[in-house]
């Protein structure tokens, strides 16, 4: 299993589903999944039963996990790209295949 081109904290942008287009930042990666959550994306809805901990219940909305091939690392312009792997230095690091730039992670 090869390491995932997509981190927490990346920008990425949708490519296919409900929420196309739509950009946002990573804020968990499930490598052994293939998956990541990205913020404001992907957002089900959760019916809650009243507990202690949530005496009210109700409507929860989750944002649910994306699996990875459906989501591009964007661009400073917004544009989604492919990533690479290069050897830089020594140490291997992630490059923006459009631009050619090192992605910070």
């Amino acid at each position: 299993m090869s390491a995932l081109k997509i981190k927490k904290g990346d920008r990425v942008v949708v490519l296919s589903g409900k929420d196309k287009g739509k950009t946002g930042e990573v804020t968990k990666s499930f490598p052994k999944d293939a998956k990541v959550i990205v913020s404001g994306v992907n957002v089900a809805t959760r019916h809650r039963k009243p507990s202690q901990a949530n005496p009210q219940g109700g409507l929860e909305r989750v944002e649910a996990p994306l699996h990875v091939s459906k989501v591009a690392i964007a661009t400073a312009d917004g544009k989604p790209t492919r990533v690479r792997f290069e050897v830089k230095d020594g140490k291997k690091v992630r490059v923006a295949v459009k631009t050619g730039e090192t992605i910070n992670g």
